[in-house]
């Protein structure tokens, strides 16, 4: 027996509203890439690709470019669980999606850090450390939840379980889009958000802490 959580008022900032609206249209053109004969983990390696790209052209300070190449790839990012829908989902694409997912999260501040190593070292780093928590407290909670027999669509049906929070694939883009805007401020947005990142991961473990101990 499956058992289905929801989060009731445990909402982020952006995600879930920008999905509302945005998932329709990729879902359309997902449509139309699958009966071009486009395969998701096609859409999934060129989403990263074009994020290398971006993280490249940020560590040769061409912000704007970068922040270009950014919005590329996350739309890639959403077309290839679009196209799956319209094909077939795979666990393979599953997995492929969300470890390349956090190869692009890592390879974005990693430019800003080599764009500017001595201004923007201390700030890449902790904001790269708060990724590493974030993930691994998301990726954690998700096997846990499996073991569980736990389900919920509270971002549509999604490959594994998937825990909101305040610092979802929303907010992480805005946040990079802003970087590129606002290089200079790098050290300041990126230590605020390495803030953002740790409270959720925070957050996660709280939630971890009640539903599995309540389940054993």
């Amino acid at each position: 027996m499956r058992t289905r959580l929801g989060y009731g008022k445990a909402e982020p900032m952006l995600d879930g509203s920008v999905r509302k609206h945005l998932d329709p249209m990729l879902d359309r053109l997902g449509r139309k890439l699958a009966r071009a004969g486009v395969g998701a983990n096609a859409v999934t390696v060129a989403g990263l690709l074009f994020g290398l790209f971006a993280a490249g052209l940020i560590a040769g300070q061409f912000y704007l470019a970068g922040g270009v190449f950014i919005v590329v790839s996350r739309l890639c990012d959403g077309l290839d669980g679009a196209v799956a829908r319209a094909t077939r989902k795979t666990d393979f694409g599953g997995f492929l999606d969300i470890v390349l997912d956090f190869v692009f999260y890592g390879a974005v501040p990693l430019g800003f850090i080599l764009a500017d190593p001595q201004a923007n070292g201390l700030a890449g780093g902790l904001l790269l450390f708060s990724f590493y928590v974030n993930g691994s407290s998301f990726l954690a909670y998700a096997i846990m939840a499996e073991k569980r027999s736990m389900t919920t669509e509270v971002r549509g049906e999604k490959s594994l379980f998937f825990t909101t929070g305040l610092a979802e694939a929303t907010e992480t883009i805005a946040v990079f889009l802003a970087f590129c805007l606002f290089p200079a401020a790098f050290p300041v947005l990126a230590a605020l958000f390495a803030g953002i990142c740790l409270y959720t991961a925070l957050s996660r473990i709280m939630l971890a802490r009640r539903h599995f101990i309540e389940r054993q």
